[in-house]
């Protein structure tokens, strides 16, 4: 960035190189600014489409619930249409007797038609039974009809914000790569000049975010322990650990490594200094930090650091974002908790984290 100052005020000719280095800035600033963004932007458009889903799910459930029950009424209709059937048929048959007489005996009239009377309230009762059945089917039909149609509207909504979400991914995996392939470049040519945080969009203290001046958004604050610690990334998958082995190390792995997608903004674990910023070796873009207790923490294969050596830096406080650079097989954060600045001095920094009230 100073660079960039002398550029602008003195009228000596930049040679192609320098002025390669010069511009590198803006690029990444350009670059990392879609990629917050984009990243933001996907994660609204998940949000979203996870909500419509769930809408939609639900109406499911309840259109599929009053299915149900309007197959469980048309039975119940059904057979009270069939006992009327019967009762029909038999009045057509005794010419409105529906009681039944012993043809061989002597039939007390009184009794006769007390009985007669107890058949007809109950033909009473299965007509006014029938017409609330019937009343009742009517209403859950209706009912059924309108909550499927709210379900496959709220099914196509889902379906386009489905839609959505894939085109937004889409161009964040198009610009994490062009992130990638920047910072690539940077640690090809040696000039991993700083970005400044305020100039990408989206990252706090851009655009007059007066809140995020200290480089950290509330998320990032309230993630800090009350022994003023935190996480260096805040979503992530834990893979590699401290003192592995592997093909791609000369001796036990030095760190703990987070998986995270290119891009991830990348925080300081404590209130410290940064005291060196590396660009190529087999970390690629990191910086190291030294805390106010002595101790030091290492952030490496970055793709754009936001902070150089001599700046102060908060727990929580973005300082660079993730990438792939350097001795790595894909995106991910390498971090290390060290007793000196210098390689070989690093503790197991699962367990450090812990003690101080964070847990990965």
């Amino acid at each position: 960035m100073c660079a960039l100052c002398i550029a602008v005020t003195s009228p000596v000719p930049v040679a192609p190189e320098a002025a390669a280095f010069v511009r590198a800035p803006h690029r990444l600033v350009r670059i990392s600014s879609e990629v917050v963004r984009l990243t933001q932007e996907a994660g609204r458009a998940r949000q979203r489409y996870e909500r419509g889903a769930r809408a939609a799910k639900e109406q499911k459930r309840r259109a599929e619930h009053v299915t149900q029950l309007l197959r469980g009424q048309r039975f119940v209709s059904a057979v009270l249409h069939q006992d009327a059937g019967a009762v029909a048929r038999a009045q057509y048959r005794t010419g409105g007797i529906t009681v039944a007489v012993d043809d061989e005996g002597d039939v007390d009239p009184f009794a006769l038609l007390e009985r007669q009377s107890f058949e007809m309230g109950r033909r009473e009762r299965l007509a006014w039974m029938m017409a609330a059945t019937d009343s009742k089917s009517q209403a859950l039909a209706s009912d059924e009809e309108t909550t499927v149609r709210a379900w496959h509207a709220l099914d196509e909504d889902a379906e386009q914000l489905r839609t959505e979400k894939r085109a937004v991914d889409e161009r964040l995996a198009e610009a994490r790569d062009e992130l990638n392939a920047a910072a690539g470049a940077a640690v090809e040519s040696g000039k991993c000049a700083p970005v400044d945080l305020a100039e990408v969009d989206g990252a706090p203290g851009a655009q007059g975010d007066e809140a995020g001046r200290d480089g950290r958004t509330p998320a990032d604050r309230e993630a800090v322990s009350e022994s003023g610690w935190t996480r260096p990334v805040l979503d992530y998958e834990l893979t590699a650990g401290f003192g592995g082995h592997g093909s791609h190390w000369s001796g036990g792995h030095s760190g703990q490594d987070f998986a995270v997608p290119a891009g991830t903004p990348v925080r300081a674990v404590g209130d410290g200094t940064v005291v060196t910023a590396g660009c190529g070796g087999a970390f690629g873009i990191s910086m190291v930090i030294r805390h106010d207790d002595g101790w030091y923490s290492q952030y490496a294969h970055l793709a754009a650091p936001f902070a150089e050596p001599g700046h102060r830096v908060h727990a929580g406080e973005w300082i660079g974002l993730s990438g792939t650079t350097g001795n790595s097989t894909g995106p991910h954060l390498h971090f290390e908790i060290r007793t000196t600045p210098e390689f070989g001095s690093a503790v197991e920094p699962v367990e450090w984290l812990r003690n101080r009230g964070v847990h990965l």
